[in-house]
This record gives structure tokens, C-alpha cells and sequence, in this order.
């Protein structure tokens, strides 16, 4: 499967034929470098590692210089394997936004924004005091009874409480393509991708 690594730009908005005002999302998609193609040969398995962003020579250490000397490129902030990759490349091949020209949807993984330490009602959508559940009785976003006392004696493994929200590895299928712009490298979908601007996303073809 194809892809490529790309960084989340910003939210806008734009008409449809319809008139309809419609959310989406512009991406900066590529270009990548193939900074590795791995055989069944040589590594055990088959697949292409890609590079994004240039990265300044005083960050990388001797090894990584090296390993991106070898694909005549330069130090890349960015490295992703994609396995399997269905194409044939080579190494040291440029890749741009242009193979999304003729799609009419990609799949989009991203890390969402990470909430910190977060309470119930907003980890788990527990109700609280309104349409009480759980056990819950007159505390506002309290998440209510554990389980029994006297036996198990215990709390369950998985128990719904309290604790860090947000900064998982999520993947959203089917967005549409709604405008590709090759010569500034923009990928525009419509609605909206996992992470903050800036972050970094796969887009799968």
C-alpha cells in the first residue's frame, strides 16, 4: 500500500458545487525520499522506508548521515517504513503528492492531541449527575461504583476510571480528496485528520 509522509498545515473551509460550505483540511504531502528498500534477501521481509522534512547535520548522528548518504539525500526529520509498498521504487527516488492525483479518497494516520490527566466524564463520556450512571449518586463527575466490596475485594482489570487522555495512534479511512496542488506539494481533505498542526501523518493511498 502506497504512501506518503505529510504534516497537518491547518483547518479552512471551501464551497461544493452544491453551494454547501464544507470543513477540510490542508496537508503538506511530500515530497519523501526513499531512504531504504528492504528485500526478503537482505532484511527478511520486503518494504520501502520513506524521509520527509530536511533535518540540520549537527542533529544527526555519524550513523544517520550515513545512512541517508548512501540514498543521496540529506538528514531527514521524518522516517517511516511503509510494508508492503505495492510500487516499484528505488532508492534514492523523490515521491510527491501527484500519485493522489486521480484518487478519490486516502487513509489518514495521525496521533491526536494529548488532554493530560483527564476525569471520567471526558475519557469515557460518562454522564455524571445528569441521566446518572455507574452507580453514580450526588457528585457531579464522579464515575460512581468500582464493583462489589466484600468479594471480589478488588478492582477489575479495565475499569473505566480516571487518567491520561489523547496521544494515541489513530487512522481515519475513506477521507475524500477534495483539491490536490502539486507544484506547492498540498493535499486538501475533507474534514478532519488526528493531531495538532504541525504533526506529522501518514496518507495512505
Amino acid at each position: 500500500m502506497p504512501g506518503l509522509i505529510g504534516k497537518k498545515i491547518g483547518m479552512t473551509s471551501v464551497f461544493s458545487a452544491e453551494g454547501k460550505n464544507v470543513p477540510c483540511t490542508v496537508i503538506e504531502a511530500g515530497p519523501c525520499v526513499v531512504t531504504q528498500v528492504k528485500t526478503e534477501e537482505n532484511d527478511g521481509y520486503s518494504a520501502v522506508q520513506l524521509g520527509y522534512a530536511d533535518k540540520k547535520e549537527k542533529h544527526t548522528t555519524k550513523a544517520q548521515f550515513g545512512h541517508f548518504k548512501k540514498a543521496g539525500t540529506g538528514p531527514k526529520r521524518k522516517v517511516y517504513e511503509v510494508d508492503p509498498f505495492e510500487e516499484e521504487v528505488s532508492l534514492g527516488d523523490t515521491l510527491t503528492v501527484d500519485m493522489f492525483k486521480e484518487l478519490p479518497w486516502v487513509t489518514i494516520t495521525g496521533t491526536t492531541k494529548g488532554k493530560g490527566f483527564q476525569g471520567v466524564v471526558k475519557r469515557y463520556n460518562f454522564k455524571g449527575v445528569n441521566d446518572a450512571t455507574h452507580g453514580q449518586h450526588n457528585r457531579l463527575r464522579a464515575p460512581g461504583s468500582l464493583g462489589a466490596s466484600s468479594y471480589p475485594s478488588r478492582v477489575f482489570k479495565g475499569m473505566r476510571m480516571a487518567g491520561r487522555d489523547g496521544g494515541k495512534n489513530v487512522t481515519i479511512e475513506n477521507l475524500q480528496v477534495l483539491k490536490v496542488i502539486p507544484e506547492s506539494n498540498l493535499l486538501v481533505v475533507k474534514g478532519s485528520v488526528p493531531g495538532a498542526k504541525g504533526s506529522y501523518l501518514i496518507i495512505w493511498k
